[in-house]
């Protein structure tokens, strides 16, 4: 079967998921159902995808880190750097020797170095399939904001710390200095690769607009260039691409708060990216389903590595796998807030502690997915000497068996432990908001009456321009006045503007209702349609924004 063959059965896949997500009474995060539909493909058709880690890395990875490190609240991130950082470093180290030692007590026929291998794949978690589960349940937004901040540096670590273990695996050896030395060429590195690949490309496509003018498709296609030229050059230096990937979001992020791109472009490549983030999430765990019969069929042969014939003994392994990462996580958590509380305390600032439900919630959060499935994938087939890795089909099987019970671990437990419990505030940022409504509004009047004394200069119908740019002006005037109101006044501004909102929507859905109907009587070309229906809808997603 062709490739574009395959490839447009995993895209009617991941459409058919959102579409069976949406239909089913339970809240199914939609990563499961494209693993169920990617295990009935396998099953049904024999398309027998060979994934190549390189490949899947390179095709899959870079661009969705991207648009994390790009989209991600910087402030929020800093906000919690440290938090974010003992999570994305310390836990991965305590998860690879704790689960590793673990692993390798339970399977004592899966030797040490592999089964810190399969530690470090295990380590880092998933934030697309939490993501998935968030939209059903209410997850506090700094805790979103953490745990997003945790997956985008937690891959680089536990990649790392796989790298050193199929290497002490291969030769025998492990030096903790030249890990340490590597460690962190392969983050520094990447990390500098990211921001310097990023910051010439935007300067150079920058100084091009302005000598040259704009194009939306071209300004589209660098910002999806960027993610794999910087993973790449990463990559051929021997660092991180991933965090090459990571730090390129971010600086494009920091890059266009210059302003300088078309509104017009901004539009389409958001629209391009929400395309592509759905798509690619939907592809891998698609594959991963689609993975499993093959897996599962060895996996007779697979248990028998481990000393049983049962294979329900996998089963086992797996949940106990399971519970061993949630635990360490839980204990890394408790711990770590503790010390945090205790800090604060010394410096006489009184915190309340989080509920553990809380707390037990952040643990079974760190659901694993993509990173652990491409990861787990690049064990070598055989060692320098020609025998066969130790303990690869079973270390493979585990990782995602992993990976499944995770996610349907954190879609039951997740909204169990939230339910009804008091979430701490989340702290409003409305007047942040008003004041930068009022600064832009105040920025636009002030433009208004320079552009109106340029255009009106000299000509005789300098009332006509008057007119236009007061009748501009009133619509800014009024949303100061609006934004400056205090109190109840402005809780009452604000349920006005929320109940003209929605009387603005529905007006909005008449008038291309109307639109549609002219041109099914033929009486509007469809040309005109669309650029009027445009307007329609930009306005409302403004409303509904």
């Amino acid at each position: 079967m062709g490739v574009i063959t395959i490839a447009l059965i995993l895209l009617l896949a991941v459409v058919l998921s959102g579409f069976i997500a949406r239909a089913l009474p339970w809240a199914i995060p939609r990563p499961l159902v494209q693993i169920c539909l990617g295990g009935v493909i396998g099953l049904a058709a024999d398309l027998r995808v060979q994934l190549d880690p390189d490949i899947f890395f390179l095709l899959f990875l870079p661009p969705l880190l991207f648009l994390d490190g790009w989209r991600i609240p910087k402030e929020e991130l800093l906000k919690d750097a440290k938090t974010v950082l003992e999570l994305a470093l310390g836990l991965v180290l305590f998860t690879v020797i704790g689960v590793g030692f673990f692993i390798n007590w339970m399977i004592p026929a899966m030797p040490l170095p592999v089964a810190f291998a399969l530690a470090a794949v295990l380590s880092p978690t998933d934030p697309i399939a939490v993501s998935a589960i968030a939209a059903r349940v209410p997850i506090p937004k700094r805790l979103m904001h953490i745990l997003e901040g945790e997956s985008l540096l937690n891959d680089a670590s536990g990649l790392v710390c796989l790298r050193f273990a199929i290497a002490a695996t291969l030769t025998g050896a492990f030096s903790l200095y030249d890990a340490t030395l590597s460690f962190l060429w392969v983050a520094l590195g990447g990390i500098a690769v990211g921001v310097l690949v990023t910051w010439c490309i935007t300067r150079a496509k920058e100084w091009i607009a302005r000598r040259y003018g704009e194009e939306s498709g071209s300004q589209i296609l660098i910002s999806l260039l960027i993610p794999f030229a910087s993973y790449l050059v990463a990559e051929h230096l021997h660092c991180s691409g991933i965090l090459a990937a990571v730090a390129a979001g971010v600086t494009m992020s920091v890059a266009e708060v210059t302003g300088q791109t078309l509104a017009v472009t901004r539009i389409r490549r958001n629209t391009v990216w929400d395309m592509i983030q759905f798509a690619l999430n939907g592809i891998i765990f698609v594959l991963l389903g689609e993975q499993l019969p093959t897996i599962l069929a060895g996996a007779v042969e697979t248990v028998r590595v481990t000393g049983h014939h049962d294979p329900g003994w996998l089963v086992i392994y797996v949940v106990a796998i399971n519970l061993a990462l949630a635990a360490l996580r839980f204990a890394w958590v408790w711990v770590s807030l503790s010390l945090t509380l205790f800090r604060a305390n010394l410096r006489g600032r009184a915190m309340n502690r989080p509920s553990w439900r809380l707390v037990a919630a952040t643990s079974l959060a760190g659901a694993r997915g993509t990173i652990t499935l491409a990861g787990i994938l690049t064990l070598p087939v055989a060692l320098d000497s020609g025998a066969p890795f130790p303990a690869r089909d079973l270390a493979i099987l585990l990782a995602m068996g992993v990976i499944i019970v995770s996610l349907i671990a954190a879609s039951i437990g997740l909204p169990m432990l939230l339910k009804g419990l008091e979430m701490p505030p989340e702290p409003s940022h409305q007047a942040e908001e008003d004041r930068a409504r009022i600064a832009a509004a105040k920025a636009a009047i002030a433009a208004i009456e320079r552009v109106e004394h340029d255009m009106a200069a000299g000509r005789d119908d300098a009332d006509l321009y008057v007119a236009a740019a007061a009748q501009v002006m009133d619509v800014y005037r009024t949303r100061i006045e609006a934004l400056s109101q205090e109190g109840a006044a402005a809780d009452t501004t604000r349920h006005t503007d929320a109940i003209g909102r929605t009387i603005h929507v529905a007006a909005l859905k008449a008038e291309r209702k109307a639109l549609f109907q002219m041109v099914r009587r033929r009486e509007l070309s469809g040309e005109m349609a669309r650029k009027i229906v445009r307007e329609l809808d930009l306005l409302e997603a403004r409303y509904d924004g």
